[in-house]
């Protein structure tokens, strides 16, 4: 049940919220809790329910750690090594098994059988939330002795960041939990929600989902790309994977004011980075703050031999593509920025350089190009066509094969191939000099032109999703 699904936006969502702030006005604040915690476990068993008991499971181990931990002495750090072992292990089975076993198939010309495991939804996001959780546990930062079970279920499986993220952190989260004054009717959050809902479901559907089958036609195996082709699809890739995740990331955030709660903030306008240390503090920002907070200072940080910080830096990142997905691409992913990052260190802390705004720009606006290619191609060989494709090895211009493949796979009703052109151009227009969904809501005060805004975008995404041929898939869905 993605959030840009009928099912979600007109009866999931507002059953919840009604039978929510129903049962807090009857003065029921604790049953709310346990409702929404409830609400949220079938949202995430919808797609799978056998796959409920994992992130139960997960909750059980990772609560019982967490009061072990905080109550041991001279076992501490042992629990602690457990618990992380047992989260990265239940990652790894689910996540790489079979990336494993085909290597192995392929290094040792075996034929192991792959085990076909179906990846849990958000199991990437749900264990990377409890390891950080774990952590300030044993670092003391954290007492979890005055939390309730119930608290930490939602901290958890809270169904707005649940698929997807943004990943939050315990001490942002756990508190407005237990806040009685969250515990009633926001007019101001319920406004400010539907604002930030309506602006991410309109980059997902409208922006995102129209860019999908120009995406689908350039990273398809064994196609043949013109450099006009190649050039459309890789600036179409760069533009569905943001207005997609970034989307989401709203939506997560616009579902979660309904129950006052407030979610970090995930992407801030990362077109506009200057630079590609500028770039991670507006892409992904939780992510990025995890791994600094969590990778790179349990690694040594900066603060030991600059040899030593820049290792520590190009790991966290190639760490960060291995976590992104079980494949080769996202291991060069992690290298490319790995090293991209390395070098800017280098070049603006060692050697004392700088460049221009708008080299940094577009060196770096290049790198995110370049790097989403690696993040969504689905092999090294459909990769492979779309660099020979933007090297000019198969003519400049647009081919009738790639338009055709477009419109066989566009809602045929009502997009032309130019049509697919123009949203890309215009996604790319709002993307630089639009501003983003954040600072737009920050203020979001009820006024007669945003909330016709608001209406009409709401209008036109429904309107969208009742399509047949409709696109509605989520990149992020199975992370």
């Amino acid at each position: 049940m993605v959030f840009s699904s009928l099912i979600f936006l007109c009866a999931f969502l507002p059953v919840t919220i009604i039978i929510y702030h129903l049962l807090i006005r009857l003065g029921a604040g604790r049953a709310s809790l346990v409702f929404l915690f409830l609400a949220s476990l079938f949202y995430y068993g919808y797609w799978k329910p056998s796959n409920t008991w994992i992130i139960l499971a997960s909750i059980i181990v990772n609560y019982g750690f967490g009061i072990w931990i905080s109550q041991a002495n001279t076992w501490r750090k042992p629990l602690f090594i457990a618990g992380v072992a047992i989260n990265l292990a239940a990652l790894g089975y689910y996540k790489y098994t079979d990336f494993l076993i085909t290597n192995i198939n392929t290094l040792l010309d075996s034929s192991l059988p792959l085990t076909h495991i179906i990846l849990p939804i958000g199991i990437s996001f749900f264990t990377f939330q409890q390891i950080s959780y774990l952590a300030d546990i044993y670092s003391k930062e954290h007492d979890p002795s005055g939390q309730g079970l119930i608290d930490y279920c939602l901290f958890v499986c809270f169904f707005p960041q649940l698929v997807a993220g943004p990943i939050v952190h315990h001490r942002e989260m756990m508190p407005q939990f237990a806040s009685e004054k969250n515990l009633r009717l926001n007019w101001g959050n319920m406004y400010a929600g539907l604002c930030m809902l309506s602006i991410g479901l309109a980059k997902k559907v409208l922006i995102a989902d129209s860019l999908a089958p120009v995406v689908s036609a350039t990273l398809k195996t064994g196609v043949t790309l013109s450099a006009a082709d190649a050039l459309l699809g890789t600036f179409a890739t760069t533009a569905q994977i943001y207005y997609d995740f970034s989307g989401y990331s709203d939506m997560a955030i616009g579902c979660a004011l309904f129950f006052n709660i407030c979610l970090p903030q995930n992407f801030f306008s990362p077109f506009k980075a200057v630079s590609i240390q500028d770039f991670w503090r507006r892409w992904h920002v939780t992510l990025s703050r995890w791994l600094r907070d969590y990778l790179y200072f349990a690694l040594g940080g900066s603060k030991c031999a600059p040899w030593r910080s820049y290792l520590n830096l190009f790991l966290t990142f190639f760490i960060g593509g291995i976590w992104h997905g079980a494949s080769w691409c996202f291991v060069l992913w992690g290298l490319c920025h790995g090293i991209a990052l390395v070098i800017h260190r280098f070049w603006t802390k060692q050697l004392g350089l700088t460049t221009s705004a708008f080299t940094g720009w577009a060196l770096t606006f290049s790198l995110f190009l370049i790097t989403t290619l690696l993040g969504r191609a689905p092999s090294l060989d459909a990769l492979t066509g779309v660099f020979q494709g933007l090297a000019g090895f198969n003519g400049l211009g647009f081919t009738p094969e790639y338009i055709a493949a477009i419109k066989s796979a566009t809602y045929r009703t009502i997009y032309a191939f130019e049509a697919v052109v123009a949203i890309c151009v215009g996604a790319y227009l709002i993307a630089f000099f639009a501003p983003n969904s954040t600072q737009i809501v920050s203020n979001a005060t009820p006024r007669l032109r945003l909330t016709l805004w608001v209406a009409f975008l709401l209008g036109l995404c429904i309107t969208a999703l009742t399509i047949p041929e409709k696109t509605n898939e989520f990149i992020y869905f199975q992370f």
